[in-house]
């Protein structure tokens, strides 16, 4: 007779099965023929997917769209069905899964084939072929040395790069049918879990549309970002042009001990790019206002002080303004959800003042600055007093600079609007992506370590409401932009690497944080460290996170 454990499963209560039973078992018998809306399973704060084995007794979340973890499953499930049906098609051509943009991913096909609508109903009959087959997805590891034999012969050279470069023993890979791939993170059982999903041609490639944790049951309407796309585009040719598109290629400039110049042209074209858009407002006499935002640990401190600096190359003498200091009083700040201070809505700027003061200085009436304190909660007179002239332009960085009702009162012509952000460039290898929320938080995670007192369980608590905010206050606006400026450097996880797995490596499975942290250490691992700091320049916007700087950002 088998052996008996329990299981208790949130929102169904406890259950006794057998020993060795598989996780996608019990959703089946729990969820019957609605278990494929579980992707995978929560356990001791730790994901798993769906074909492992339960020896003793747990408590299970299983995971659906409406999780995180579940989407996310979903995403590289669908992603690895569309590479599939790509390969059975053009099996002279190589897929690239770019990166997101609004709610889908950006794909291209590479090797000579060009896409257009034709091609895509094509793939799409595939996919759905595919998915009505309910292939098994079956996860295991191999040796290394026949993984990177298995991807040399499906011609995936970017990860047999990148593994060359490594030391591993096994290697993870997932087989559906006669293909075999290799994903950062867990895959459904079988291809059938993944059934809604639409492909929309954008020019020269494709978006792989599905549903999200708030619209599970449809696919959202895609919403264009054409000056997002711009930069995205742009960064991709400069890896390309650097052959560093992908991982294993930096990997081995590290290696080979080519990494200084590569951190050398990195920062140049930063450093260009500063300066090209510090030209482009000093050829505009009217512009008097320059609005920086974006989302956490962009960068943003350290980009407006270079910008400062070009400007004065160009003969201006900018003046900067916090956004900080023109909060409300504190019983007249706005409160979320939970009844906590809101800071980051715009409700709790005192937009009033704000535009008053801007609008004076314009006319070239003198104004003393507020000064905010933070321990009273009170706006208080600071005793700096400024008066400007054409030559003074304004410098006003903060998080809701492209909100127009920050500035409603300021005549369009009169502003320039930047918008910066870490659009990372380089991807682990053509079917896997570094995300852009990935390189903040490990900036954001080794900046609140080493300048503001935070551990890494502090920096997680308040990520979900700093990710909150800026989708509520930021992402929005983003297209209101005049110029985007991508702060990503390609080397910089290479850096960041050696100061954040101490960090990662504290959390243990009785956080609710484990399963990320221990995703992120995974992901980190794939970097070989960069171990001589003294290549970083000290006005590299890596300083704002790990210290050296020669200008003040913290």
């Amino acid at each position: 007779m088998n052996e008996r454990i329990k299981v208790n499963v949130e929102g169904k209560g406890e259950f006794v099965v057998e020993r060795g039973i598989k996780l996608e078992d019990i959703s089946k018998q729990l969820f019957g023929k609605d278990y494929k809306n579980y992707l995978g399973a929560r356990i001791n704060n730790q994901i798993y997917h769906l074909q492992k084995k339960i020896h003793e007794n747990v408590n299970i979340k299983f995971l659906s769209l409406k999780d995180e973890d579940g989407n996310k499953i979903y995403a590289r499930t669908i992603s690895a069905i569309f590479i599939m049906a790509c390969e059975e098609i053009f099996p002279q051509c190589t897929v690239k899964i770019e990166h997101s943009i609004g709610d889908g991913l950006y794909a291209e096909l590479q090797g000579g084939k060009s896409i257009g609508f034709s091609e895509i109903e094509m793939i799409k009959d595939k996919m759905v072929a595919i998915i009505e087959k309910d292939l098994p997805i079956i996860r295991e590891k191999v040796p290394a040395e026949e993984g990177i034999a298995l991807f040399e012969k499906q011609g995936y050279y970017d990860k047999v790069r990148l593994y060359k470069t490594l030391e591993r023993e096994e290697i993870q890979i997932y087989r559906i049918g006669d293909h075999i791939d290799g994903f950062h993170g867990y895959l459904a059982p079988s291809t059938g879990y993944v059934r809604l999903f639409d492909l929309k041609y954008y020019y020269p490639g494709v978006i792989i549309l599905f549903p999200n944790k708030d619209s599970i049951d449809n696919i959202p309407k895609f919403k264009e970002h054409k000056k997002l796309a711009k930069v995205f585009k742009e960064a991709n040719e400069w890896a390309s042009i650097l052959d560093l598109a992908f991982l294993g290629s930096l990997n081995e400039k590290v290696l080979n001990g080519e990494i200084g110049e590569v951190i050398r042209i990195s920062e140049a074209l930063h450093e260009k790019k500063i300066g090209h858009i510090a030209d482009e407002i000093c050829k505009d006499d009217d512009i008097n206002i320059i609005l920086i935002a974006g989302p956490s640990s962009s960068g943003k401190t350290t980009f407006a002080q270079r910008l400062a600096i070009h400007l004065k190359v160009n003969g201006k003498r900018p003046i900067a303004i916090s956004v900080d200091d023109y909060f409300v009083d504190r019983d007249k700040t706005p409160l979320n959800e939970k009844g906590e201070f809101d800071f980051e809505s715009i409700e709790a700027i005192d937009l009033e003042r704000l535009n008053e003061d801007l609008v004076r200085l314009l006319e070239g009436q003198e104004i003393e600055l507020p000064k905010y304190n933070f321990i009273t909660g009170k706006s208080e007179n600071s005793g700096v007093k400024i008066r400007v002239d054409k030559d003074h332009p304004i410098i006003v960085e903060g998080i809701h600079g492209l909100n127009p009702r920050l500035t409603e009162h300021i005549p369009e012509k009169n502003k320039f609007k930047i918008y910066i952000s870490a659009l990372t460039q380089l991807n682990i290898d053509a079917h896997n992506r570094i995300t852009t929320t990935d390189t903040r938080f490990i900036r954001r995670l080794v900046r609140d370590s080493k300048f503001r007192g935070n551990d890494v369980f502090r920096t997680f608590e308040l990520w979900g409401g700093v990710i909150k905010g800026e989708e509520k206050n930021i992402f929005p606006y983003q297209e209101e932009a005049d110029v985007m400026f991508d702060s990503a450097l390609v080397y910089e996880l290479s850096v960041l690497k050696k100061h954040a797995i101490p960090l990662l490596s504290t959390v243990d499975n009785s956080s609710l944080y484990y399963s990320e942290a221990r995703r992120l250490l995974q992901f980190l691992k794939y970097f070989i460290d960069i171990e001589d700091e003294s290549l970083i320049p000290p006005n590299s916007i890596l300083r704002e996170f790990i210290g050296g700087a020669d200008i003040s950002v913290h």
